[in-house]
């Protein structure tokens, strides 16, 4: 059967008109479907180059082997249907490792037509590192590489105000354009690049602020050869995901008319405030995943599906929502509930195989990103810890504990004999490699204290700390599904 390639799938040459800091599943299906369509549908004409921004691993071989092309196919209810659309991504120009190819990165600074600089480093890529390091190639962190690459084609083209870029971060935190551009401004200061390259930074660049919302699930292994008969050619590249989509793009300055996504009919907005849209996504939606999937993951599920097909943690994660989370969002109640029970249709999609463990990545930024407001709002006001969500860290404790970090970078732990590996920031593998041993009240308390983790000192929040031993001193003891049965049995 033949590969995909660009003589399969040809294309028009396009300018370079995208940098883009990550080559996941998530973007791929979702900015460069995007923009394919918009090159399709409108006069947008630009191509994307993907940045591999992380030294651990390689990158894909497969992007150089189909020539930057491969197929995305989305399948879920709409209304109530099943439909199932797939499309042949053409709008990536290239793909580039930012670590082995330094020279074929940087160049890409002085590329003439580009604008746009879209991002998704994870919760923990928007971080200001102090101690990085302009003269490395690249520097360590995102924001970093993002500084000195700015730096970059500031002096090339001599501070033009036209050569300017549009910052589109992804990265599910507050303000993540905010954050970013604090960070960027900060390390400008601290390598003295001058006023001259800030004044650039303020008023030619604009750092956007946004919010993304479809699940993807990647690639669907163990269906790939069905697809790829039913599709009639090879595709190692594929990506799933569901129908569903949304992304807010909030801007001081008016971008839309040089991305005319909303033109073609797709689910883009662009406003002056994204934050109502935000913190329903992020506490609901996401909230939802983090809290309950390391517990299911434990109770023996694999996937999204799977878990929502057992009572007793569809339960778990309904109450969590409507109990725990949408009473503490300040949006009208009947927006968030027609919003929390379109999440559990979207949990429920048959077609999407979500594994538990592609969502554990980085878990716990994602339950200070995700979770922690909402927990901390409901003890504010209730004056009680909402169990559910106590308990979410419990088991997200639970699923690191005993794990050992090996020289993969990862976390390599057990379920029940089997192994899996988990992978998140290296200071939270370090602290759970070096507390494989240790006993479970230092170790909660330990870990809760720790304020590069969760911004504060968890511990001083009343019962927090017993509630979390006792309940990992149940999980090991008795078994996640026992754990939970007995603490959350269904209602009759």
């Amino acid at each position: 059967m033949q590969k995909l390639n660009a003589a399969l799938a040809p294309s028009a040459a396009r300018p370079i008109r995208v940098v883009q800091f990550g080559e996941g599943n998530f973007l791929r299906a979702f900015v460069d479907y995007m923009i394919d369509i918009a090159n399709e549908k409108t006069d947008f004409n630009g191509s994307i180059v993907l940045v591999k921004p992380i030294s651990i691993g390689q990158l894909f071989p497969a992007f150089a082997e189909q020539d930057n092309r491969y197929t995305v196919i989305l399948r879920g209810l709409v209304g109530g249907e099943p439909v199932e659309q797939s499309r042949v991504i053409t709008s990536v120009h290239s793909s580039i490792d930012a670590y082995a190819s330094y020279d074929a990165y940087a160049a890409l600074a002085k590329v003439d037509t580009l604008r746009f600089v879209v991002s998704n480093t994870t919760e923990a890529g928007i971080v200001l590192d102090p101690e990085d390091d302009m003269q490395l190639c690249p520097p360590k962190t995102f924001p970093g590489k993002l500084t000195k690459f700015l730096y970059e084609r500031a002096e090339y083209f001599d501070y033009a105000p036209d050569k300017g870029l549009v910052m589109l971060p992804v990265e599910l935190i507050d303000d993540n354009g905010i954050a970013l551009h604090r960070c960027v401004t900060e390390l400008a200061r601290i390598w003295k690049l001058g006023d001259r390259f800030l004044d650039w930074l303020e008023n030619a660049c604009v750092f956007t602020s946004t919010l993304v919302d479809r699940i993807v699930t990647g690639y669907p292994r163990g269906e790939d050869e069905k697809i790829w008969e039913k599709l009639g050619y090879e595709d190692h590249l594929l990506d799933t995901a569901e129908p569903f989509g949304l992304w807010v793009i909030e801007s001081q300055k008016d971008i839309s008319r040089e991305l005319p996504l909303p033109d073609c009919g797709l689910p883009v907005i662009f406003t002056d405030n994204q934050k109502p849209y935000k913190q329903r996504k992020v506490r609901i939606l996401n909230g939802a995943h983090t809290s309950f999937v390391p517990m299911a993951f434990q109770f023996g599920k694999d996937t999204v599906l799977e878990s929502m097909n057992e009572p007793v943690i569809r339960q778990f994660m309904e109450k969590t929502i409507y109990d725990e989370v949408i009473p503490t969002l300040t949006l009208p109640k009947e927006d968030l509930m027609n919003f929390a029970r379109e999440v559990t249709g979207r949990f429920a999609n048959p077609f999407i195989r979500h594994l538990l463990l592609s969502i554990c990545l980085n878990c716990v930024s994602k339950w200070r990103a995700r979770c922690m407001p909402s927990f901390l709002e409901s003890i504010r006001q209730n004056g009680t810890l909402p169990e559910h969500l106590a308990f979410s860290m419990a088991s997200m404790i639970s699923l690191y504990r005993g794990g050992k970090l090996e020289e993969d970078g990862k976390l390599h732990c057990e379920r029940a004999g089997e192994a899996y590996v988990l992978q998140d920031d290296a200071s939270v593998l370090t602290f759970f490699d070096a507390n494989r041993d240790t006993e479970t009240d230092a170790l909660v308390n330990a870990f809760l204290s720790n304020t590069e983790f969760f911004g504060q000192d968890l511990t001083q929040v009343d019962g927090f700390a017993a509630y979390v031993v006792e309940a990992l001193n149940e999980i090991a003891e008795k078994g996640m599904k026992a754990t939970v049965l007995r603490r959350f049995p269904l209602d009759a």
